[in-house]
């Protein structure tokens, strides 16, 4: 998403960075070409306002000028700057210590509000919590039949109001409570209803499930693709109805990110949460920190490393470990990485993760086609047990097999060998093996 705000922001601090000495004069283009870059990115313009005079107060103090590496205190400075427009630290969510906690998630329609429900009920299974998901939404019956039907994803218990319950709310929200205790859910996440903008009806409706309900957490949905639409909504919905957080949905989407730049100083409520992708898995905590890094393209390796740690399987990375050690590396092997790999997401999106500069630069700006991990594994399926333990018998008539067998041309079993071959030289240097005997052996 933050692609082309990156780019500018990583402009304007190459051209500070190129001057020997900081002065008022190239401060002042500094400045300049950071706020068309957050205002082109639609930030909003007060947002905007107040961060320039901030790093412009902060980065012509006496200190920072005489210092030796003044470029680098004012790099420093934005990024500060930034995290603190983004929340400064992650919130966690609030859990009552009376069971059940109940989340309302409330927002317009079309933003991702009945699919988030199901996204933090199966972030919230992770904490070993009970959910039982609910649709209150007056006006579109649907709605109940699409929370149902994730809910039967995930496996998780759904309560679904009849016609009698949707024309006495009250007496419905009451049997909800009653219903969540009796069955021993010790989580309820409610599903509101939303319109395609902000109208009293709709916050009648919403005020009278909050007031019945009484929420440990009322959740705003916005649309990171709105921009300052989901902006002004979220502003609406807190003075109207009072939020206590905000899930951000489509991070993985193409806008300019103005919506994650503004929406915290405006409501002065939390991002807790970000929405990078379809699936229900594709929840994210938001690092306000981490996310400064990724617009300055300073990379986040913090939040790779622990999408790693969730999705590999521990015993197979120590056991992969060892035969690494042994120098056993066989294309079994490494179609479990790619297995591996394609469960942590696109190519693209774990290499943004990455910093921009120094041993990575332009990597993160490569255009990685997922495809070639699919084709890879078709062509290693396509190879009998034998040619993957050992594949220099793997002669001109076989690739041609293999090939056919995987529906790819032959080039490419060429190309897949080739780079297996380099990976195993790789392996058998000592630097290599020196970071592999670092991975921990089991007890």
């Amino acid at each position: 998403m933050f692609e082309q705000l990156s780019a500018r922001l990583e402009k304007a601090l190459k051209y500070i960075r190129g001057e020997g000495k900081l002065t008022e004069k190239n401060m002042a283009e500094t400045l300049r070409m950071i706020r068309l870059a957050l205002l082109e990115a639609d930030v909003n313009y007060k947002v905007v306002k107040d961060l320039i005079e901030r790093i412009r107060a902060r980065s012509l103090n006496q200190e920072v000028l005489d210092s030796l590496t003044p470029a680098q205190q004012v790099i420093k400075i934005v990024r500060d700057e930034l995290t603190a427009v983004l929340g400064r630290e992650a919130v966690p969510l609030r859990f009552s210590g009376h069971p059940p906690t109940i989340f309302m998630l409330v927002g317009l329609q079309g933003s991702g509000k009945t699919t988030s429900c199901g996204k933090l009920a199966k972030w919230c299974l992770s904490l070993h919590k009970n959910p039982l998901l609910i649709s209150f939404d007056l006006k579109r019956p649907a709605a109940q039949d699409q929370l149902k039907m994730i809910a039967g994803q995930l496996g998780l218990s759904f309560y679904g109001l009849n016609r009698e319950q949707t024309t006495l709310p009250q007496t419905a929200l009451k049997d909800v409570l009653l219903e969540a205790r009796n069955r021993g859910h010790d989580l309820i996440i409610v599903d509101t209803a939303g319109r395609l903008h902000v109208d009293e009806e709709l916050m009648a409706e919403l005020r009278l499930v909050k007031d019945i309900l009484q929420p440990t957490e009322i959740i705003y949905v916005g649309d990171a693709m709105t921009g300052q639409d989901a902006v002004r909504s979220a502003q609406a919905f807190e003075e109207k109805i009072g939020l206590t957080a905000v899930i951000l949905t489509k991070l993985d989407g193409d806008a300019r990110g103005g919506a994650a730049l503004s929406i915290v100083s405006v409501t002065e409520k939390p991002i807790k949460f970000i929405g990078t992708g379809e699936k229900f898995d594709k929840l994210e905590i938001f690092h306000p920190d981490r996310m400064a890094s990724r617009i300055l393209g300073m990379g986040d390796i913090l939040s790779l490393i622990e999408k790693a740690e969730r999705e590999t399987d521990v015993k197979e990375a120590e056991e992969m470990a060892r035969r690494l050690r042994r120098e056993e590396f066989t294309l079994d092997d490494f179609r479990k990485q790619l297995r591996q790999l394609r469960k942590m997401g696109s190519l693209s999106g774990l290499l943004k993760h990455l910093p921009s500069g120094g041993v990575f630069k332009n990597l993160s700006a490569v255009d990685m086609d997922d495809r070639k991990i699919l084709h890879f594994e078709a062509m290693i399926n396509s190879m009998t047990p034998r040619e993957r333990e050992d594949p220099r018998m793997i002669d001109g008539r076989r690739r041609l097999r293999i090939a056919r067998g995987s529906g790819r041309p032959v080039f490419e079993v060429n190309q897949l060998l080739k780079q297996f071959g380099e990976m195993r030289r790789m392996m058998r240097k000592s630097q290599f093996k020196k970071i592999i005997s670092t991975i921990p052996r089991s007890r």
